[in-house]
């Protein structure tokens, strides 16, 4: 078992490769992101000797704008446990059970 791993240390081992055009939106934690790929948008931390400037606030609200919508949907899914615990059954099974909870969370969201 190895425990717990950030989010961009899972991202580099899987290796994966965007072919869209579009801008890769991300959270704070891919900040090597921009290295790997460069049309990629974090938003910008502030340091003690240098705080964030109008600006570069500005640039992480329109970059929160446009997270938003994707992080309530995995809050949403994340209210079911299979998704918010470790996964302890079969993993063949998994797809299957991720993708009839997204149906019920999409059926919630339209009804």
């Amino acid at each position: 078992c190895e425990g717990k791993k950030q989010d961009f240390a899972l991202f580099k081992e899987s290796r994966t490769v965007f072919t869209c055009a579009k801008a890769c939106l991300a959270d704070s934690g891919y900040g090597g992101l921009m290295k790997v790929r460069f049309d990629s948008l974090t938003p910008q931390k502030k340091s003690k000797p240098r705080p964030l400037t109008n600006e570069d606030k500005a640039n992480n609200q329109a970059i929160a704008r446009e997270r938003i919508g994707c992080e309530q949907v995995m809050g949403r899914l994340k209210v079911f446990k299979m998704l918010s615990l470790p996964y302890r059954n079969r993993r063949k099974r998994f797809g299957l059970r991720f993708n009839l909870i997204a149906a019920i969370c999409n059926l919630e969201r339209n009804a």
